[in-house]
């Protein structure tokens, strides 16, 4: 390796940048999750499962799909709908199709569950991150995000969705 080329170096702008990105992806994690525990007993990542089972057709979808929509790898998504299956939010079946694949629906009780906390974590969602922005910076935030998002996986699902 060669250790000649100096490395590029962040700018004092840029590492504030840096900081600032850092500190919310640090943060904002905690401030979605202690409102959804003070408000639903839920934890954010146990929030984002039962929200893309509400969202799926049939409120059904295979485990490694929910992996993926929940950026998780299977044994911590298993482990989560374990306690979600004990509440009696969501039951796991074999695929009529293909046994070997395993799906999670999203029970009655569970779509009771995510339709009363919805509205507390939306207003958390919009009170951290929307108020403090005008329209124009929410663009520009799509944007940057989108674009870093490209950078880190061109593939990325997120990506794909338009509205």
């Amino acid at each position: 390796m060669d250790t000649s080329i100096e490395p590029r170096w962040l700018s004092s702008e840029e590492r504030q940048t840096w900081l600032t990105v850092v500190g919310v992806m640090m943060r904002l994690p905690g401030a979605l999750d202690a409102q959804l525990q003070r408000d639903a007993g839920l934890s954010h990542f146990e929030y984002l499962v039962l929200a893309g089972l509400s969202e799926a057709p049939e409120r059904t979808r295979r485990m490694s799909d929910l992996a993926g929509f929940a950026e998780s790898g299977l044994p911590r998504l298993s482990q989560v709908v374990g306690r979600l299956e004990k509440r009696g939010w969501v039951r796991r079946s074999p695929d009529p199709s293909d046994g070997r694949i395993t799906l999670a629906t999203l029970t009655e009780e569970g779509w009771e569950k995510v339709v009363q906390t919805a509205p507390g974590h939306v207003e958390a969602v919009r009170t951290l991150v929307f108020d403090p922005l005008t329209k124009a910076q929410v663009r520009q935030l799509t944007d940057i995000g989108q674009r870093i998002m490209r950078a880190i996986d061109p593939d990325d699902r997120c990506l794909r969705t338009t509205d």
